[in-house]
């Protein structure tokens, strides 16, 4: 399958209307950490697709944006915003209130959850 990705502008764009619609504060924390959040879900490991399926590419992104903080604010706003783009563009579709995605946005950050638990509860909250 060939997976429609999201690009660094496209991460910084959505980053900046969240803030504007819901308040925050702009700005890049760290610009290394928010590249490699767009690389990530692409990583190769000895030829083969570290995370081939597309829950576990949307979990990456979401992991990486706010575990790795590289936003001044509005990292688990813009982690959640970009998983569910990033599914949609992919044909799925999170089935969830945004209420819900807000409460596992917070469980992501408070609890550590690695790529394989974000993946579980995304399967099973897709159409």
């Amino acid at each position: 399958m060939i997976f429609k990705y999201i690009s660094l502008e496209e991460i910084l764009r959505l980053h900046f209307q969240l803030i504007k619609d819901f308040g925050g504060s702009h700005g890049v924390r760290d610009e290394n950490r928010l590249k490699s959040v767009v690389e990530a879900p692409k990583q190769i490991a000895f030829g083969k697709e570290q995370y081939p399926a597309v829950c576990e590419k949307a979990a990456v992104y979401a992991q990486n944006i706010i575990g790795d903080h590289p936003f001044s604010d509005g990292n688990k706003r813009t982690a959640i915003t970009v998983c569910g783009i990033f599914l949609l563009r992919n044909d799925k579709k999170l089935t969830v209130k945004p209420k819900d995605l807000e409460d596992f946005a917070i469980k992501i950050a408070t609890n550590h959850l690695d790529i394989k638990e974000i993946a579980e509860w995304l399967e099973a909250h897709i159409a």
